[in-house]
């Protein structure tokens, strides 16, 4: 069996699941950067973007959360750019239902709560 074979995307899972608390903590994180720096959002059906207002820390805390979500999510494909006026997260997914699923909960965790 041939462990770099990467014709194959990675599973959709994610390894937060076995630390208790791990994922609540990692969704109250997302919630503060949403909430405090979202500008903008948009999608397809296998990407998202998100836009940020840059600020200090800003760039920092998104570039360490997208690094963080990789290591538990591997299927994620993340880019971080910056221009000194915002920041842009864009997350891809391979085109396979359960991961667009992810996606999409992924994309509502950053909308308005009612």
């Amino acid at each position: 069996m041939d462990l770099t074979d990467r014709s194959q995307p990675p599973p959709v899972a994610c390894a937060l699941d076995g630390t208790p608390g791990a994922f609540a903590e990692r969704m109250a994180e997302y919630r503060r950067l949403f909430g405090e720096h979202l500008a903008a959002r948009s999608r397809t059906a296998t990407a998202i973007s998100f836009r940020f207002r840059a600020g200090p820390g800003v760039e920092d805390w998104v570039r360490d959360l997208a690094r963080r979500e990789k290591a538990c999510c591997a299927f994620f494909d993340f880019t971080v750019t910056a221009d000194g006026q915002e920041v842009c997260w864009d997350v891809t997914v391979a085109d396979d239902e359960p991961a667009r699923q992810v996606l999409a909960g992924f994309y509502r965790l950053a909308g308005p709560r009612e």
